[in-house]
Formats: structure tokens, C-alpha cells, sequence
């Protein structure tokens, strides 16, 4: 299941996602709730016959979870918040890309918006079926200013595939832990294991 929070953050924070989500009422609680959670996934996903009963966890709890140092958010991500309606994950944070783009140089002034720490707004399709997890990037706003799509590929293309050669605009991946599905609802995110 880390590895599957690890891709999906991979995606979202390279562009700054941080997607916001209600706050806990006790960040511990909601920290707690979702390594218990993270384990059942990852103890499941052993089985012979994982029980398929869905697991679902709550904004709250992914958002403590990211919160709480857990995961390692790329350098120069802060502050990772997630949102997810529907099948659409939006995010927004703080993103320093001269930390992210450390060993990647580029004489294309086109990339020089990608460049100091702005703020900036991801918004993508992200689901999971058949063990196949799909992230598509629909948008991306930095300062508010939406990045015509060509620049994101070029920025991904130049600085983030040869760290995560796995990443992508649109980016597939095997699910880990036996995960057949993983659906995000309203404020929730629901995954089955078979």
C-alpha cells in the first residue's frame, strides 16, 4: 500500500499537488486509522485469498497520514493536502522547482516558469481496476495560471522521468498488495483486494 501512496503522491507532488482535505479531529487518531489500515492492506495482500471486502480510508486519514513524515514527499513538495470527488483528485502546495529540477538543466526558456517556489494546483483522474492503477494529469496551475499542456510534458519529460521513470502524464502501474480496484469517492478512497 506504500508503494501505491508512494505513486500517487509521485504524480501529484511533482507539479505540487496538494490536495486538500478536511482536517481530522485528531490528527494521532487519523494518523493511527490509516497505518492500521495501510497494514491490513499489506498483510491481505499475503494471503492466498485475500478477503475482498473493501477498505476504505477517509481524506482525513490520508491526509494526516502524509502529514505526519510517513511518506517522503519529493524535495522541494511541501505541505501535500489531497481532495478527491468522484474519481478526480485535486490538489494544491508550496513547490520549490529548483529542488525538483536539482541535476536538470535546460536552455529552453520555455521551461523557466518552472523555476523559484510558487504555489500550484493539480487536478487528475486517477482510479485503479483490473490491478492496473491510472493517473491521468488533466491540468496544472501555477500562481493560478493555468501551464498549456505541451510545457507539462516537456517540464515531465526533462527533470521528472529520469528520477521516476515511472511518471508520466498519463501513467499506468501495477497495484501492489493483490489490490484489484481502487475507486475515489466523495472525500474517501476505496480499495479491494482479491
Amino acid at each position: 500500500m506504500k508503494l501505491a501512496l508512494r505513486f500517487c503522491l509521485i504524480i501529484w507532488t511533482t507539479f505540487g499537488l496538494s490536495l486538500v482535505w478536511s482536517a481530522p479531529a485528531s490528527d494521532g487518531e487519523a494518523v493511527a486509522s490509516a497505518q492500521r489500515k495501510i497494514d491490513h492492506i499489506e498483510a491481505n495482500g499475503k494471503l492466498a485469498h485475500p478477503d475482498p471486502a473493501p477498505t476504505v480510508s477517509s481524506e482525513q486519514e490520508i491526509n494526516a497520514y502524509i502529514a505526519s513524515g510517513k511518506i517522503q514527499l519529493p524535495d522541494g513538495v511541501q505541505s501535500v493536502h489531497l481532495v478527491g470527488v468522484d474519481g478526480t483528485v485535486t490538489g494544491t502546495s508550496r513547490v520549490d522547482f529548483d529542488k525538483i529540477k536539482t541535476g536538470g538543466r535546460s536552455s529552453n526558456p520555455l521551461l523557466s516558469v518552472f523555476s523559484g517556489t510558487h504555489d500550484v494546483e493539480v487536478q487528475a483522474h486517477a482510479s485503479g481496476s483490473g490491478g492496473t492503477g491510472v493517473v491521468q494529469v488533466d491540468s496544472v496551475m501555477i500562481d493560478g495560471a493555468e501551464i498549456p499542456h505541451f510545457l507539462l510534458e516537456l517540464f515531465v519529460e526533462k527533470y521528472l522521468k529520469p528520477k521516476y521513470p515511472e511518471v508520466g502524464m498519463d501513467t499506468r502501474v501495477a497495484l501492489p498488495d493483490k489490490i484489484d480496484a481502487a475507486t475515489i469517492g466523495t472525500h474517501k478512497l476505496t480499495v479491494v483486494q482479491k
